[in-house]
C-alpha cells in the first residue's frame, strides 16, 4: 500500500532485467494496468530499441559492481502506446544472504515536462540569434544646426513610408511612430542632442497593414576638429521577431522555473507537515481526553467538539498539501456537500464584518457527489474569502447556493463534460466585478490583483485543479464594478441511491503491556504517556533515540512494545528501530511520523518493524495499531 502511494516510480529487475516488482506510478505512467508487466523483460518492453544498448551496459556495470551502489542515470522509456518519455532514475543493487547480486531497485522521476521546457527555450534562444542576423539595417544622418536628414531606402522600408511622396524629416519620422510612443522618443531625441552623448531609443511604428513593428535605432554624434557635435548618424533595425522571441523566451523560462519550483514544493511541505502535525498532536490529544471527562458538559462540550472538528480538519488539510506538492489523487468518497458548505461558511461569517450579509439557498433534496470533504471545504473558503476582498470596502452580499441541475447535450460548458445531472454551487458577490482580462488569466498560477500580503494567486488555480480532479467544471461571469459569480459543477454520483453506512463506534481496547515511548518533543511525549497510561499500560519515556537506545540496552526484556518517532537528531526513528531489533529479535516496534517521504510498506517490511502511524494520531487509531501489533 505504501508503495503504490509514492509519486515516482519504484521498480526492481533480476539479473536477467526481468521486472519483479513495479509500484501503480509505474504502470500509470506506462500506460500498462496494475501488474501487468511483472514477469516482462524491462529492456525489450519498456525501452525504445536506440537505448537498449545503452542502459543495458549501465545495467552490467551495476550488476557486476563496476559502478557505483546509488549511481544516477536518466534515459528515455516507451509507454504502451509507443510515447517516449524521459525518466531519471536512482539504481541500488540488491543482494541476498550470502551477499550475491540478484537484481537492481530503482526509483524513478518523470523529468518529461522539465526536459522539453529546456529544449524549447534552447530552439527559442536559437531564433533569436537568427533573427538578428537577418535583420535589415536603415541608415540616417541629422544635421542638428539645418536640421537636414537622409535616410537610406532600407530605413523608409522599415518606416513603411514611400520615398516619392515622403521627405526625410523629423516630423515624418514622427508620424510613423506609435502615438503612445512619441513623448518618450521625443524627451530621448532632446536629451541626447542636449547632452551631445549616444542616442539609443526603441519604438513601435504602425504599419499599412494595421500590424506594429518594434525599431531600434543606435546613434552617434559625429564632432568638427573643435570638438562641437554637428551631425548625428546611424542606424535603425527591425527588432520585432527579437521582442517576440524574447517575450516567448521570458514565458518558457518562467515556465522552467515553475516546473523546478514545484519540484522543491515537496520537501519544503515536509518539513511544514512535519512541525505542523507535532503542532496538532498535543491539541487532538489534550481534546480528546477531555471530551472522554466531560461526556455530558453542555456548551463546554460543544466547544471540545469543535475544537477536535477543526483539529482534525487541520489534520486532513496537510495531508492535502502534501497531495498537491506531489500531485497526488486524493481518493473520493461518495458524501453530500450541504454539511460542509454550511460548516464553511459558519466560519466565514465570523471572519467577515457584518457590513457583508450573507445569504444561503442549499436544496436538501441535492443529491450526493463523488468528492473529498476537505477539498470541498477549501473550495468554498477560498471563493468565499475572494468575494468578502472583492466588497471589503463598501460591503454588500454575499449568496452561496446548491441546486441539482440537468445539462443537455447543448448545455455543456466544456467538451469534456457528459449531459446528465449536477450538482451546480454558486459563490457570488455584489463587489467590484473583474474585466474580460481578468477572469481570462484568473486560474493561471500567481496571477493576483490583489496588494500584496492578500494573495499568492495561487488559490484558484487550486481550486481549479480540485474541481478537475472531481471531474467537475468551473465557469466565472463578472461584470465590472458590479458582481461575480462563481459556477462549480460536478456530476452527481451515478449510485444515489447506494446507502452511505455511517462509521462504527466500536470501543477502543487498551492493555497491560509495558511501552518504550520515544520523541524528541517534550509536548508529544507528555500527551501520548497520559493516552497510553489512560489505556493501561505501563510507559517508559526517553526524549531521543540515544537515550532510549541506552535504556533498551539495559533492559531488553522489560519491554513489550516501542514507540518512536521518526524524526529525530542523532538517530533516526528507523535506524533506532534496527538496533532494538539487533539487540533483541522480534521486539514489536511502531513508528510515528508528521511526514516521511522515504518510508513505503516495503522499506517499513524489510527493517522489521511492525506498524506505521501518521501524527497527530487520535486515540482510536493509536488503541487499534498497538492492539493490532501485541495480538
Amino acid at each position: 500500500q505504501y508503495l503504490n502511494m509514492a509519486a515516482e516510480i519504484i521498480i526492481s529487475i533480476d539479473r536477467h532485467a526481468n521486472i519483479t516488482l513495479l509500484n501503480d506510478s509505474g504502470h500509470k505512467l506506462l500506460g500498462y494496468d496494475p501488474g501487468e508487466l511483472i514477469g516482462k523483460n524491462w529492456f525489450t518492453t519498456c525501452l525504445p530499441e536506440d537505448s537498449v544498448s545503452e542502459v543495458s551496459e549501465v545495467f552490467k556495470k551495476l550488476i557486476n559492481a563496476e559502478l557505483e551502489n546509488a549511481v544516477h542515470y536518466e534515459n528515455m522509456v516507451k509507454t504502451k502506446e509507443g510515447l517516449l518519455r524521459c525518466v531519471f532514475w536512482h539504481n541500488t543493487v540488491l543482494r541476498d544472504a550470502d551477499d550475491n547480486v540478484i537484481g537492481l531497485l530503482s526509483s524513478g522521476k518523470d523529468i518529461t515536462d522539465r526536459k522539453r521546457s529546456e529544449e524549447t527555450l534552447r530552439q527559442s534562444e536559437a531564433r533569436l540569434r537568427l533573427a538578428l542576423k537577418a535583420a535589415i539595417a536603415g541608415i540616417w544622418e541629422w544635421d542638428i544646426h539645418t536640421n537636414e536628414n537622409i535616410w537610406s531606402d532600407e530605413l523608409y522600408q522599415l518606416y513603411d513610408l514611400d520615398p516619392k511622396i515622403t521627405e526625410a524629416s523629423y516630423e515624418s519620422w514622427m508620424k510613423s511612430v506609435f502615438p503612445e510612443d512619441r513623448k518618450a522618443i521625443q524627451i530621448a531625441v532632446r536629451d541626447a542632442a542636449g547632452s551631445e552623448r549616444e542616442l539609443n531609443i526603441e519604438w513601435r511604428v504602425n504599419t499599412t497593414d494595421g500590424s506594429l513593428r518594434w525599431l531600434m535605432s543606435r546613434g552617434q554624434p559625429l564632432r568638427d576638429a573643435d570638438g562641437k557635435v554637428m551631425k548625428y548618424h546611424g542606424i535603425v533595425i527591425d527588432i520585432t521577431e527579437r521582442k517576440q522571441s524574447r517575450a516567448e523566451r521570458d514565458k518558457l523560462q518562467a515556465q522552467l522555473n515553475q516546473a523546478q519550483k514545484m519540484e522543491s514544493i515537496g520537501t519544503l511541505a515536509g518539513g511544514i507537515a512535519h512541525d505542523f502535525n507535532n503542532i496538532l498532536y498535543p491539541i487532538v490529544g489534550h481534546t480528546e481526553m477531555l471530551m472522554e471527562d466531560f461526556p455530558d458538559a453542555g456548551s463546554t462540550r460543544e466547544s471540545l467538539n469543535q475544537i477536535y472538528s477543526s483539529a482534525l480538519r487541520a489534520k486532513d488539510l496537510v495531508q492535502q498539501i502534501l497531495a498537491f506538492a506531489r500531485q497526488e489523487k486524493n481518493e473520493l468518497k461518495l458524501m453530500k456537500m450541504q454539511p460542509i458548505i454550511k460548516e464553511a461558511m459558519k466560519l466565514i461569517r465570523s471572519t467577515i464584518p457584518t457590513s457583508i450579509s450573507i445569504t444561503q439557498n442549499l436544496q436538501p433534496d441535492c443529491r450526493p457527489v463523488s468528492a473529498d470533504p476537505t477539498q470541498i471545504h477549501q473550495i468554498v473558503m477560498n471563493l468565499a474569502t475572494n468575494a468578502y476582498h472583492a466588497m471589503e470596502k463598501n460591503g454588500g452580499e454575499l449568496k452561496v447556493s446548491l441546486k441539482e441541475i440537468e445539462m443537455g447535450e447543448y448545455d455543456l460548458i466544456t467538451p469534456d463534460m457528459s449531459p446528465g445531472l449536477y450538482a451546480c454551487l454558486t459563490i457570488a458577490d455584489t463587489g467590484m466585478g473583474m474585466t474580460k482580462d481578468v477572469t481570462d488569466r484568473i486560474f493561471d498560477p500567481f496571477f493576483t490583483t490583489k496588494e500584496p500580503g492578500k494573495g499568492t494567486g495561487m488559490g484558484l488555480s487550486v481550486v481549479h485543479g480540485i474541481v478537475k480532479h472531481m471531474k467537475g467544471e468551473i465557469q466565472v461571469y463578472s461584470k465590472p464594478g458590479k458582481s461575480t459569480e462563481f459556477h462549480i459543477y460536478l456530476p452527481v454520483a451515478k449510485n444515489v441511491y447506494e446507502k452511505i453506512e455511517p462509521p462504527v463506534n466500536l470501543p477502543i481496547s487498551g492493555g497491560c503491556e509495558s511501552v518504550l515511548l520515544v520523541d524528541d518533543e517534550q509536548a508529544i511525549i507528555a500527551i501520548e504517556k497520559q493516552i497510553l497510561e489512560r489505556l493501561g499500560y505501563h510507559v517508559t519515556t526517553r526524549l531521543g533515540s540515544i537515550e532510549a537506545l541506552e535504556a533498551f540496552r539495559a533492559n531488553p526484556d522489560k519491554f513489550d512494545l516501542v514507540i518512536t518517532d521518526m524524526s529525530m537528531p542523532k538517530m533516526s526513528g528507523d535506524k533506532l528501530a534496527v538496533e532494538l531489533i539487533k539487540i533483541r529479535p522480534g521486539i514489536p516496534v511502531l513508528l510515528c511520523t508528521g511526514y516521511s517521504e522515504s518510508m513505503t510498506a516495503e522499506k517499513i517490511k524489510s527493517l522489521g518493524i511492525k506498524g506505521f502511524l501518521m501524527k497527530p494520531i487520535v486515540i482510536k487509531e493509536l488503541a487499534k495499531k498497538i492492539r493490532d501489533v501485541l495480538d
